[in-house]
């Protein structure tokens, strides 16, 4: 019996410390830093080669800019597009983001394509823009009008695919992801030079 107590009272403080920052909102920012620590690492470094098998890319469909217009997906066939999906509620996604300013920051953006592509929903815009101009975050975000390719129906976000000039996905990182790294860069570079 006293193993049982033993074990029931640390799970009961657990769980009641898991309640009260769920309670009070500080979870998510727990989560939050977490994650940055973790991408620190160099754990969830950015793959930085091919995928097995390419798969093509649907680019039938549309999206939208933050300030409303719609934006051809098929515009960006020919160049090589780094497309982020993810979300303002998805703790995950928002410590990735420093790292994609950062890569955004420092790569020849004449040549690759930056879709940064909210899922939140389409009503909450706003909340996008403001969360992106609130960050400072200058790379584009997007939202999506309609309904999205079946490639784009992802089972988790973050979700970052790079798809080549031969419109090509040639590789997936799911999860948050540490794309700022040399070894990435160089394989955008490699892309883009094909």
């Amino acid at each position: 019996m006293k193993k049982i107590i033993d074990w029931v009272k640390p799970a009961v403080i657990a769980t009641m410390l898991l309640l009260v920052l769920k309670w009070s909102g500080l979870l998510g920012g727990i989560s939050d830093v977490a994650q940055a620590a973790l991408l620190k690492t160099g754990v969830r470094n950015a793959d930085h080669s091919y995928t097995a098998a390419p798969n093509p890319f649907d680019f039938n469909f549309k999206i939208r800019t933050l300030q409303g217009q719609p934006v051809d997906f098929q515009q960006f066939k020919g160049k090589v597009v780094f497309l982020n999906l993810w979300a303002t509620w998805c703790g995950p996604c928002r410590a990735e983001m420093p790292g994609i300013q950062q890569l955004y920051n420092t790569i020849d953006r004449s040549q690759i394509e930056f879709v940064m592509l909210s899922l939140d929903r389409s009503e909450h815009r706003q909340k996008v823009a403001d969360y992106i101009s609130k960050a400072a975050y200058s790379f584009p975000a997007y939202t999506p009008i309609g309904n999205l390719p079946a490639v784009l129906n992802v089972p988790s976000i973050p979700t970052t695919l790079i798809i080549n000039k031969q419109g090509q996905i040639v590789s997936t990182e799911v999860g948050a992801t540490n794309f700022n790294t040399k070894r990435f860069k160089k394989f955008l570079q490699q892309l883009a030079e094909e």
